[in-house]
């Protein structure tokens, strides 16, 4: 992904769960924030409980999630800390279905470019 880096400090999850915006869908929950990048780059988290499935399955659904949002990642705004949740269903759901609930949070949250609300 070329314009976005890991969100990997634990402290910024949580300030994202407590005090972004979210938005849920079938598959998985979005919640982001702007950040104080000079660079304007995103920032991306991913998280996949063990209540998902084995190894296996979350590293599937990681990938899953990941490619969804690499495939869309020029029209998502930039400058924002993103939190992307699966949730259980997605051990079971192709791809199409988790690529359509990721558009369908950022659509609902107005993080697409050219769909400011």
């Amino acid at each position: 992904m070329k314009n976005t880096q890991s969100l990997c400090l634990n402290y910024r999850f949580r300030q994202l769960y407590n005090r972004g915006k979210s938005q849920v869908a079938p598959n998985l929950v979005v919640y982001y924030s702007r950040n104080r990048e000079k660079s304007g780059d995103n920032r991306l988290g991913l998280t996949v409980s063990t209540k998902v499935g084995k190894a296996v399955v979350r590293n599937s659904v990681r990938r899953k999630i990941r490619e969804a949002y690499r495939l869309h990642e020029d029209s998502v705004q930039k400058g924002l800390d993103i939190v992307i949740v699966a949730r259980t269903r997605a051990s079971s759901a192709q791809f199409r279905h988790i690529e359509k609930d990721l558009l369908y949070c950022f659509k609902k949250l107005g993080i697409l470019e050219g769909n400011e609300e």
